[in-house]
């Protein structure tokens, strides 16, 4: 499992664990977490769940009165570097 991969089950596993049900999307450049926010979420929990995406790359609330409101969090996937990144015609 990539460090990207573990940061991300790792939000979704905290949130959860407040409560909230994550659903986690892989993308190739990255992974988003979402879930939807009640209401009646306590000021505790959402303490801990901004806890939980203060780990992601970027993460946000939408909020709308037809949906409610929905957590992300994304991830960014490592990309592997290699020794000859520039190309055979790259200068040095």
């Amino acid at each position: 499992m990539s460090a990207s991969e573990v940061t991300a089950a790792a939000i979704a596993a905290r949130l959860s664990a407040a409560g909230l049900r994550p659903r986690v999307e892989e993308d190739t450049q990255f992974t988003t977490v979402e879930a939807e926010v009640p209401d009646t979420l306590s000021a505790d929990s959402w303490r801990e769940v901004l806890d939980a995406v203060a780990d992601a790359d970027r993460f946000g609330l939408v909020a709308t009165s037809l949906n409610g409101r929905t957590l992300w969090a994304v991830v960014r996937k490592t990309v592997p570097t290699t020794r000859d990144v520039g190309g055979p015609g790259y200068q040095r």
